[in-house]
């Protein structure tokens, strides 16, 4: 099975379950891309306000998801907009990357 997940918004909490339901489909044997685009760009940047419980640890589940054999790519022009960069687990990608997710997802989600 084809997963595609899209994520377009950085509150920690949603990221973090979006990246495990990832990691799990991926332990279930699906085969699953991310596309972070608009505000989803800046995740990687994103945990826990201080004091909040449980911390949600969003850099580590996507560690945990690009280990576990995920795909992780995020849309070049909302980084650009942000004056930012890809990194090499999250790399720079297009519309048509972002296509080709939806267009071969057996399920597609977004968060």
């Amino acid at each position: 099975m084809k997963t595609g997940i899209i994520i377009s918004c950085t509150d920690a909490e949603t990221v973090w379950n979006a990246f495990r339901l990832g990691s799990f489909a991926i332990e279930q044997g699906d085969d699953v891309k991310v596309f972070l685009l608009g505000k989803g760009v800046e995740c990687a940047d994103v945990d826990s306000e201080a004091g909040d419980v449980p911390d949600f640890d969003v850099q580590g589940q996507m560690e945990n998801f690009a280990g576990a054999g995920g795909e992780i790519l995020a849309c070049g022009t909302c980084l650009q907009i942000r004056q930012s960069k890809g990194s090499e687990i999250c790399p720079i990608s297009t519309m048509a990357d972002l296509y080709d997710i939806v267009d071969q997802s057996d399920r597609l989600l977004t968060f």
